[in-house]
């Protein structure tokens, strides 16, 4: 319940934010916000897109299933949309990132979606907190340009978004995150100013389903073995690089087919490229839409 009224009274803003999606309807409506907005790498043109993408994508969870739209969070920078959350029905997972592509705009899906059993309004107050805490430090680091990162917390696991001002900034933000207690494992799908995804090639349009491995783990604060699971890249820092360990979605992996799915909305119009890169198990849909 308490996520259903927070994403309402979400979605009431975002629409009283957009009359016509236009920047000067957005600056009046949402003052404070857009100057953060403007702060931000990519500027108030690039969130007004974004929360654009992020009202039509809830819209479409909505109407296709109520339970859809409660249990799942967005969290979109520059046309790249992170779906986080917990649903009990695999097919779902497929549809949510069906659904997601459907907005122009949309640039990469990145699916962290769960298939597991609601840990209810207790997992949320822990993961709520997890975010609250890594939010403070980073907010008041000097070292750290926290407007630049989306945080959310699913079932202990960190997941950061957006935009970092070069490696040693990254490094300590996810220095900050492991060592809080409860955190099992830390995500980043933050790019670097002026550099490329860490992701891969987002203007070509690609679904990642991502993976773990268990053998990649950091010690935290408490002790506690910690994963850090960031995307191969050759922009990465060595002592970053590691591959990634499938987490337990309750199925039968004989039965789910590597745990790969059909993530996309609209046909291609050149053949689909399986493509496997060092520590990514995940298929990438390519095309050419020239």
């Amino acid at each position: 319940m308490i996520i259903m009224i927070r994403k309402f009274l979400i979605l009431s803003v975002c629409f009283l934010m957009l009359p016509g999606c236009s920047p000067l309807g957005v600056a009046a409506g949402v003052g404070a916000t857009a100057g953060i907005a403007a702060a931000q790498e990519g500027g108030l043109s690039a969130a007004i897109d974004d929360a654009r993408i992020q009202i039509e994508i809830n819209d479409l969870w909505f109407k296709y299933n109520v339970e859809m739209f409660r249990k799942l969070d967005l969290t979109i920078n520059q046309g790249r949309v992170l779906i986080t959350g917990v649903v009990q029905d695999p097919e779902a997972r497929v549809e949510a990132v069906r659904l997601a592509w459907q907005p122009e705009g949309v640039k990469q899906v990145i699916n962290e979606i769960q298939i597991a059993e609601s840990e209810g309004v207790v997992g949320f107050a822990k993961d709520t907190w997890i975010t609250t805490r890594l939010r403070t430090a980073i907010t008041f680091d000097r070292e750290v340009l926290s407007i630049n990162y989306s945080i959310d917390t699913v079932r202990g696991t960190v997941y950061l978004m957006g935009f970092a001002q070069n490696r040693s900034e990254l490094n300590r933000v996810i220095e900050i995150a492991r060592t809080i207690n409860g955190v099992n494992g830390v995500v980043s799908y933050v790019k670097f100013v002026g550099g490329e995804s860490q992701t891969g090639d987002v203007d070509n349009g690609s679904t990642y389903q991502s993976t773990y491995e268990d053998n990649y783990v950091y010690q935290n604060a408490q002790g506690q073995s910690v994963p850090v699971r960031p995307y191969e890249d050759s922009n990465m820092p060595v002592d970053l690089r590691g591959s990634q360990a499938q987490p337990d979605y309750g199925t039968d992996s004989s039965s789910y087919s590597n745990n790969v799915d059909p993530m996309f909305s609209q046909e291609p119009s050149a053949p689909a490229q399986p493509t496997q890169r060092q520590g990514i198990e995940s298929e990438e849909i390519l095309w050419d839409d020239q």
